[in-house]
């Protein structure tokens, strides 16, 4: 009897303790579980914010990667400006001398000289005096400019107040060119340039001239392209083979060639007579203007003959160069 009260209480609290550990168990569980819902809301919150984050984050390099774009497109633009600037500003001094000693003895060894600037001072010196007004007297464009200007078209170099341009070739006096245009010829062709500023023009015109038998062409002093290297290579080596005479004032040298037994036509726009009506036999000098503002008002009263060039299209003017050649191959065939 004691014996299986023993077991009935040993069964009793056998099922105590089985009941209070699987409450225990049940409630371990339930605060694990809740522990794991816990972490896996917090897992899922923390990787949302994760998510934003990296979104914002991507958001912040893309408006960064925009931003160096166009900083760097800032950047290259401002930079090809720049170059641009520079390319713009710098010049070629390949035919350029400047400082006293070095041109001094480029003047004294009569080296072709296309144009000269110089400071009062310089001018005036007992030194270059002479030979200045010589070569201004011949025909060289001389101008006296301020130090400070110099020094600007220098480019800020050691001028000492002189710097001179030099041409491609030598130039020849007035009188020369008139004996040398009637040398095996009785009824010589000269051209006489009036106005055109446009190296590129002078050159391509030296190239025409010399192709139809011109005997020699004139170049004012001033309001006109000089002898320099871009004229020398767009008239392709004819420069070589026909002589170039500058003048100081047009109108003076078309006076004396009228004297010498010239006939003087000017090519314009308005002139009455279309030169393919014109057959005049005689030594001949002509008068070619710019495209835009043609021959001057002046030296079309020095004309004989205004003559046109027929147009039938739509185009009301011709190049400078392009009537040249067309009035040339007419008198060369005339």
């Amino acid at each position: 009897m004691k014996n299986q009260n023993k077991s009935n209480s040993s069964r009793k609290d056998k099922n105590i303790y089985n009941k209070s550990s699987h409450s225990q168990n049940n409630s371990n569980s339930s605060k694990s579980s809740k522990k794991n819902n816990f972490f896996k809301n917090n897992h899922f919150k923390n990787k949302e914010d994760y998510r934003l984050n990296n979104e914002s984050g991507s958001n912040l390099k893309l408006t960064k990667s925009r931003n160096s774009r166009s900083n760097s497109k800032l950047y290259s633009a401002n930079k090809n400006s720049e170059n641009y600037r520079d390319s713009k500003n710098k010049k070629n001094f390949e035919d350029w001398i400047w400082g006293k000693h070095s041109v001094f003895e480029a003047l004294k060894s009569e080296r072709a000289i296309n144009r000269i600037w110089c400071t009062s001072e310089i001018f005036s010196s007992e030194k270059f005096y002479i030979l200045l007004k010589d070569l201004k007297s011949k025909g060289v464009l001389l101008e006296e400019v301020s130090w400070k200007r110099l020094s600007q078209l220098t480019l800020g170099a050691a001028h000492q107040g002189i710097a001179i341009q030099l041409a491609c070739t030598k130039t020849t006096s007035l009188e020369k060119l008139i004996s040398i245009s009637k040398i095996n010829s009785n009824n010589p062709l000269i051209l006489a340039l009036d106005g055109i500023t446009d190296p590129h023009n002078i050159g391509a015109i030296i190239r025409s001239a010399e192709a139809f038998d011109c005997k020699g062409i004139i170049i004012p002093q001033r309001r006109s392209a000089g002898l320099t290297g871009t004229v020398a290579k767009v008239a392709a080596g004819a420069l070589e083979h026909i002589p170039v005479c500058r003048v100081v004032n047009l109108n003076r040298a078309i006076d004396e060639l009228k004297r010498n037994g010239f006939l003087i036509v000017g090519l314009c726009g308005d002139g009455k007579i279309p030169i393919s009506n014109f057959d005049e036999k005689s030594p001949l000098v002509v008068v070619v203007g710019s495209e835009d503002k043609g021959i001057s008002l002046l030296t079309q009263k020095k004309c004989d003959f205004l003559l046109s060039i027929p147009l039938k299209g739509k185009t009301s003017s011709l190049n400078a160069s392009v009537a040249t050649a067309i009035s040339l191959f007419h008198f060369s065939n005339n």
